[in-house]
């Protein structure tokens, strides 16, 4: 099958149905979209001459001659429904991948955490060393400008996301994987069920081609170890010294720019140092991914090095929104206890000496039951915590858990629970001093308090 001219996405708005959009409207098809909000992604590929209707109606489909929904669209949608009534196919993300990367060489980033960041790295370097690769990135990388384009190159790199066992779609020839931990548990029953996935992953790699994995993690040491013990070719990065451990950081530290400087080992052998705009250890080991990867596509080390040393991060990812009266807030999209202890470590690093006040937008109530206990220690970092109602996303609200039950059980001596976005920046802009910095947490819409933070500083100021 190939892809028709005329098609219509579900969900348009999401990171990943943003991105195929603009990858087919850079291949030269006409889409359109549509979304239950208008949010900023909207507005953007409207803006790019994408039209979206906001609100799902069985007419946004007439003319399409395929419909492409995101994961989070029920099958009873009435767009759906009306597309199968008049004969349009119907896809989803899963199935329609195989068509859109037909031809390419597969770059694609798997993991627990960091594969949004270590995705646009990877796109980034290809890019300056003149590859053109098309990309669909979970979040803008800020120097391309774009989560997802075409590219003209042999590469496409792609963020390959576990949920509902997405990436099994993907055949890849360079397959990475940055760590491996227990998360989506409306999918996953337990940790075992996301090794298996994991594993069904890697084997989908392409005679021939290679595995990229963090040795640190002992979850993907072990796929890697199995995937290796089958034959597959694989190459090991992390921090610690270990047999087989291809490349390495060493002397972490933070830089003048904000971020951490080390030095890059490729088998024992000091290849130069790698000065990062980004901050924390964690960051350390994606840029070690990214050079193991452009390191096989033929991009020289001082080359991929470079592009790192300018590389200023993806949007939602430590991404610093403004500075007024002395006041720094940043937005990260950590929702999940490991990436909330990375980012307040990675913070303390860049802000010494400085207050760190968490405002914490808990994500969808099955994630904040199945890892409760690993929650409640997360935010020992932090030097105050402000707790916002929970972000459901697909989930129903049965009542039996709130921001106020979750902040009472937090183990942190300055906690709070508040009613909205709203009141959680009026009583931010009343309490905040120069020098403290805000760090906005969450996978949903937490980003709008440091907007309505800022514009409310703005004015004091």
């Amino acid at each position: 099958m190939q892809i028709p001219h005329r098609l219509h996405i579900v969900g348009i708005g999401g990171a990943g149905m943003s991105a195929i959009a603009r990858v087919l409207r850079d291949r030269g098809h006409a889409v359109s979209g549509s979304d239950r909000v208008e949010g900023p992604m909207v507005r953007a590929l409207r803006a790019e001459g994408i039209p979206v209707a906001v609100g799902h109606r069985a007419e946004n489909v007439a003319g399409a001659e395929l419909v492409l929904a995101s994961s989070a669209v029920p099958e009873a949608n009435v767009e759906l429904a009306a597309a199968r009534e008049a004969g349009i196919p119907v896809m989803r993300r899963p199935d329609f991948f195989p068509l859109l990367t037909a031809g390419y060489d597969l770059i694609a980033v798997a993991g627990a955490h960091g594969k949004t960041t270590v995705t646009g790295m990877i796109a980034l370097i290809l890019d300056e060393a003149g590859l053109d690769p098309g990309f669909i990135v979970g979040g803008v990388p800020l120097d391309l400008g774009t989560n997802g384009r075409a590219g003209t190159g042999r590469y496409f790199v792609i963020e390959a996301d576990e949920y509902r066992h997405t990436f099994l779609a993907l055949k890849p020839k360079i397959a990475v994987v940055t760590n491996i931990e227990f998360d989506h548990p409306d999918v996953f029953p337990g940790l075992r069920f996301v090794r298996l996935a994991f594993g069904d992953f890697v084997d989908g790699i392409v005679e021939g081609g290679t595995l990229v994995a963090c040795n640190d993690d002992a979850v993907a040491h072990a796929v890697a170890a199995s995937f290796h013990a089958n034959g597959g070719r694989l190459v090991l990065y992390g921090l610690e010294e270990g047999r087989g451990v291809h490349w390495r950081a060493e002397s972490i530290a933070p830089n003048a720019e904000g971020g951490v400087s080390f030095l890059a080992l490729r088998g024992g052998e000091v290849l130069g140092k790698v000065r990062l705009r980004l901050p924390g250890r964690h960051n350390a080991l994606n840029a070690l991914a990214a050079l193991a990867v452009a390191a096989l596509v033929g991009v020289p080390f001082e080359q991929a090095a470079e592009t790192l040393g300018h590389f200023v991060g993806t949007g939602r990812r430590f991404e610093v929104l403004g500075e007024a009266a002395g006041v720094t807030v940043i937005d990260d999209y950590a929702h999940h206890p490991t990436q909330i202890r990375a980012v307040l470590e990675a913070a303390a690093g860049r802000y010494a000496c400085r207050r760190l006040i968490v405002v914490w937008q808990p994500h969808t109530f099955s994630r904040i039951r199945a890892l409760w206990d690993d929650f409640l220690t997360a935010f020992e970092g932090a030097d105050e915590v402000i707790v916002l109602p929970v972000y459901a996303a697909r989930e129903v609200d049965d009542g039996t858990l709130d921001q106020r039950t979750i902040a009472e059980a937090l183990e942190h001596p300055r906690v709070r629970a508040v009613g909205s976005l709203e009141e959680a920046a009026d009583e931010l802009a009343e309490v905040v001093q120069a020098g403290d910095v805000v760090l906005l947490l969450g996978a949903g819409n937490e980003y709008e308090v440091g907007h309505r933070l800022l514009q409310a500083l703005e004015v004091r100021a």
